[in-house]
């Protein structure tokens, strides 16, 4: 016998984010009837603001890079009237439009949006154009954006999926001019002269790869020993390789006390007394959760000291019939993970068949070049937890594929369990590594073999025959 799904029910989802629009595509699809209050437009910040926006401007990016490399592959520009070689290096061939690009990018993560409202029309959901808040039991006030008369919305279902903003640093104010969030960088009208980024996390440290890339001088500020504090050692280590061999300030153990605007230049104060100067500055300090204003803890939704709203493994608050996903939560901040999140909620607030969310198989990435994508267990996991694995490298300038490419910055690392052989996980750091974490990814979450990975044929040359090697060199007689 199968689930039996409680059918004519009404849910009401906060935000239209990865989380919200995941789950309401569920709910329709269980026969619920479903309305989402949101914002900022379908997609959330996800598509509008971060995600889309943030990878298109790395692909950009990365494509200049690659432009500025043909040289030694062969490749040469030649001038149709004297057939002589032009300078791939001056700036006629380098120059990034910065208007152009933004342009291109703001538009494709507005079709994103529209697309994905398209979707949610077509599946005969209710969208509500403005903001809402927990009233009570069951009960959400929605205020139209237009600034007509609030709706009041019954509910048996509420999930809340309003994400996250910027952190903003009260000696750090932004002024969307000089000083700048992530959220803010796309009005920018020309290429900084000089970037300063503080903060050296996921955001901080795609975005000085960015704009270097694109021809700003960028000093990265770290208030840890090494970029991506939380990654990989070694994988970490490798971008920060890079970003020092292409002409990056990396200021490692410094941390910013304040950061104001002169003019039309911006200066960056060290808690030492150092001080960067420079054209602007993004800051990349983090996130905070928006929960503020909702209603939650009126009605006994628990919240933790950051303001993350507490939830247990399908979604549920401390609330009977309130479920909350994404970034406004305290589970990993990955659009992802959000959208699991929330057709989880979905799935289990309306009794279809569920499976508590386990983040073990979760495959995340960093869009820097080359890519770092990780799932599984972790090099600081396995050195607190003493655990019983084995781990190999093998580096990306062994690769035929990658030499060919002149990929040599980067490498394929996998953990395996001693005995058993089976896969715990893995560390791809190579251009487009979130392609090549899949395959570990399944392995992870299907509880594969190394001898099972070895054992599937790979094609020749490419860069995941090095994960099938990797699997080899695991294989054990024990």
């Amino acid at each position: 016998m199968g689930a039996v799904i409680e059918r004519n029910q009404s849910v009401v989802i906060l935000g239209g984010g990865p989380g919200g629009y995941e789950a309401a595509l569920v709910a329709a699809q269980l026969g619920a009837t479903v309305t989402v209050v949101d914002r900022d437009g379908l997609g959330g910040a996800a598509v509008l603001s971060d995600c889309v926006p943030s990878k298109a401007l790395i692909s950009t990016a990365s494509f200049m890079t690659r432009m500025e490399d043909s040289r030694a592959l062969g490749v040469h520009y030649q001038d149709p009237r004297t057939h002589r070689e032009s300078d791939l290096e001056g700036d006629d061939v380098t120059v990034a439009d910065l208007p152009a690009v933004n342009a291109r990018i703001l538009a494709l993560a507005r079709k994103q949006s529209e697309d994905i409202e398209a979707r949610l029309v077509s599946e005969g959901i209710t969208i509500v154009r403005g903001v809402g808040r927990v009233a009570g039991p069951g009960r959400v006030v929605a205020t139209p954006a237009d600034g007509s008369a609030e709706q009041e919305l019954t509910a048996d279902v509420i999930l809340v999926a309003t994400g996250a903003t910027p952190r903003v640093l009260p000696t750090a104010q932004p002024d969307g001019e000089r000083i700048l969030t992530w959220k803010q960088i796309w009005d920018l009208p020309d290429i900084p002269e000089h970037l300063i980024v503080v903060g050296s996390g996921v955001t901080g440290a795609e975005l000085a790869h960015a704009y270097l890339a694109l021809d700003s001088a960028v000093t990265l500020i770290s208030s840890r020993d090494r970029v991506l504090p939380g990654e990989d050692p070694d994988a970490a280590r490798v971008i920060e390789d890079v970003f020092r061999r292409r002409g990056m300030n990396v200021l490692n153990r410094s941390r910013a006390a304040s950061v104001e605007r002169h003019g039309d230049r911006v200066v960056a104060t060290l808690t030492d007394g150092r001080t960067v100067e420079g054209s602007h500055c993004i800051m990349a300090v983090g996130s905070v959760p928006a929960t503020d204003g909702l209603g939650l803890e009126s009605v006994g939704v628990q919240l933790a000291d950051s303001g993350h709203i507490e939830v247990d493994r399908v979604s549920r608050t401390s609330v009977n019939g309130i479920y909350a996903a994404g970034d406004c939560t305290s589970a990993l901040p990955l659009a992802s993970v959000a959208a699991m999140q929330g057709r989880t909620a979905m799935w289990h607030a309306l009794g279809d068949a569920v499976h508590p969310i386990s983040l073990t198989g979760v495959s995340a990435t960093i869009f820097t070049d080359p890519e770092i994508a990780t799932v599984g267990v972790s090099a600081q996991q396995v050195a607190e937890q003493h655990l019983d694995v084995r781990e190999v490298t093998m580096p990306l300038a062994t690769n035929a594929r990658a030499k060919m490419d002149r990929f040599t910055d980067g490498f394929i690392k996998l953990y395996a369990r001693k005995v058993s052989g089976l896969v715990m996980g893995g560390v791809v750091v190579a251009p487009k590594a979130s392609e090549l974490i899949f395959p570990v990814a399944l392995a992870v979450e299907n509880r594969l073999t190394v001898d099972q990975m070895a054992q599937t044929i790979t094609v020749y040359p490419s860069i995941s025959g090095s994960l099938a090697e990797a699997a080899r060199r695991l294989h054990t007689n024990e």
